[in-house]
């Protein structure tokens, strides 16, 4: 499963004659290559293509700006194929033919390897020392460890993809994310969903919280990097809960906030919905993934949900998790709609059949760089989506007064 750490298995090949044999890693879970051939600055794109067609990895013997240089033309070609088999009339059909591209170029690319040593050097000419970033991805290299494990000495193969997303991901771990609703920084780890797409923030931000007595108590499902929970610290709440399934989010979100000075006030539970340790709360926000589809990695769990369990547990199981005056805040993009993969009355439906009541309804236009691509085969949907934030409570609202 996604989101889990996979047992790593051992890969053999046949190097120059002789036998070799290296650990396979894949946070994706994606299974090893059955069969493995060396490649270097001499291999072209088209030669790459045809062996990854037939399931072959890719090692790479050559120089590593080279291999990046190879991935990318490999991606072109791949591209204008798959472009021809996209222009479907109709938005869900173009979506599913998007989602079947992009799985099958992932799989494609997926096929170069790069040798991890075990001190987690890349032994390539002109190879970044990214020992760190790996570190903070796979945990310290052999012979580092704090608990005194033995570690195996074996070289670990890495697809590239997967590799540069570990040293693209450690720069965004390192520098953080500029929140400007929270007046900090967020640094999110390697396999958690990033908070780049600021509207849901802001509509948290913006939303006044329910009105009692005493600071109200307040859960965050699914938190990620811990974002909205550190959020409704600052904003007054009492205690906050936050809860995710991904012990890496747990681990980053623990991290962020007592980085940001929130430990008195913000505890994180490993935990696939709920919080075990309180049974209600005043406000419990939940911002779970919008789409219908099979998540192909760790940060793809945040957007794709194949039948939207996370979504339907939420709306279900919220009323017993609410005190009297408590609101539960639902944040969904309704980009499903537009691309026709949910009806649209489906949502208030789920909300009613819940026993919910929409006391309130904000949203936001998005600002992510997709919106204004024409080129994006899914732009008509996305130049209609919107991030909508939805109040509801188990209150029956008041009747109107008679006349009105």
């Amino acid at each position: 499963m996604i989101g889990k750490k996979h047992a790593m298995t051992t890969v053999t090949w046949s190097e120059d004659g002789t036998p070799r044999t290296a650990l396979w890693r894949a946070e994706n879970g994606t299974p090893a290559p059955s069969d493995i051939v060396t490649v270097d600055d001499h291999t072209p794109a088209s030669t790459a293509i045809r062996l990854a067609r037939s399931g072959t990895g890719l090692l790479w013997r050559g120089d590593f700006h080279n291999a990046r240089q190879l991935m990318r033309a490999m991606d072109r070609r791949i591209k204008r194929r798959a472009s021809r088999a996209q222009d479907a009339a109709e938005p869900a059909d173009a979506f599913r033919a998007n989602r079947k591209a992009r799985s099958q170029r992932a799989a494609l690319l997926g096929k170069i390897l790069i040798a991890l040593e075990p001190d987690h050097t890349i032994l390539l000419r002109r190879a970044p020392d990214a020992r760190a970033a790996f570190s903070h991805a796979y945990g310290p290299p052999a012979g580092e460890r704090a608990d005194g494990a033995r570690e195996t000495s074996l070289v670990s193969l890495v697809s590239l993809p997967e590799l540069l997303g570990i040293i693209g991901a450690y720069e965004w771990h390192r520098n953080g994310i500029d929140i400007p609703a929270l007046g900090s920084r967020i640094h999110p780890a390697y396999g958690v969903f990033a908070p780049t797409r600021n509207e849901y923030i802001d509509l948290v931000a913006a939303t006044p919280l329910p009105i009692g007595d005493e600071p109200p108590v307040a859960f965050d499902i699914g938190t990620g990097t811990g974002v909205l929970a550190a959020l409704l610290a600052r904003r007054g709440a009492g205690e906050v809960v936050a809860t995710d399934v991904n012990p890496r989010a747990v681990q980053c979100a623990r991290e962020n906030i007592h980085h940001l000075g929130l430990a008195d006030r913000v505890g994180v539970d490993e935990s696939d919905l709920w919080p075990s340790s309180h049974q209600r709360a005043d406000l419990v926000v939940c911002n779970p993934p919008w789409l219908p589809g099979h998540p192909t990695s760790t940060l793809e769990l945040g957007i794709y949900d194949p039948a939207s369990t996370m979504l339907n547990r939420f709306l279900t199981e919220l009323p017993d998790h609410l005190t009297p005056r408590g609101e539960g805040w639902l944040i969904l993009s309704d980009l499903a709609e537009h691309l026709g993969l949910r009806p649209h009355d489906a949502l208030l439906q789920r909300i009613a059949d819940a026993g919910l009541t929409v006391t309130g309804r904000h949203e936001t236009t998005p600002r992510h760089p997709r919106v204004t691509d024409s080129a994006d085969p899914l732009h008509t949907a996305r130049a209609r989506e919107r991030t909508v934030l939805w109040r509801l409570t188990t209150q029956t609202p008041p009747l109107p007064a008679p006349g009105h």
